[in-house]
């Protein structure tokens, strides 16, 4: 008996041992709270509801945290990939249900944004925006500088 003791420990032991060493230590990813200051800086959109960009569009944006304003250039709904420049001001409000979200109005019409957005996974090279009224309008953006 004693035999058979010792050799189901032994296997128990290894495979303790092999478990142990195949442990991958994933980084903790630092989530900031959505703020004017955490947000300043430039943007470039990435991936549009789960696809990367086409080759040759994109759309950046750059936060300006003290006067709250942004400029956009992007070319996604010009043809002939035209660039396009749209200045205007952004507001962070929280809603306690949803989170941070993030609206615009734009200078040159005064019109809103098409869509607010919650803002989460802000990190301080990434953000990931989703339309409130609509779930499947995600917009995933990364730190191009701050």
């Amino acid at each position: 008996m004693k035999p058979i003791i010792k050799i189901i420990l032994t296997i128990f032991s290894a495979a303790a041992l092999v478990c142990a060493c195949n442990k991958v230590d994933t980084p903790s990813v630092e989530y900031l709270p959505v703020t004017a200051n955490n947000i300043s800086g430039d943007w470039t959109l990435v991936e549009f509801s789960g696809v990367k960009l086409a080759k040759g569009t994109y759309m950046n944006i750059t936060f300006v945290r003290n006067e709250k304003t942004f400029v956009m250039e992007q070319n996604l709904d010009s043809p002939n990939e035209i660039p396009h420049v749209s200045t205007g001001t952004f507001n962070i409000v929280v809603d306690e249900a949803i989170g941070s979200i993030i609206k615009g109005k734009y200078d040159y019409d005064g019109g809103l944004w098409s869509h607010d957005y919650v803002v989460t996974d802000l990190t301080a090279t990434s953000m990931t925006w989703t339309a409130r009224d609509d779930s499947s309008f995600v917009q995933k953006f990364e730190r191009i500088s701050k």
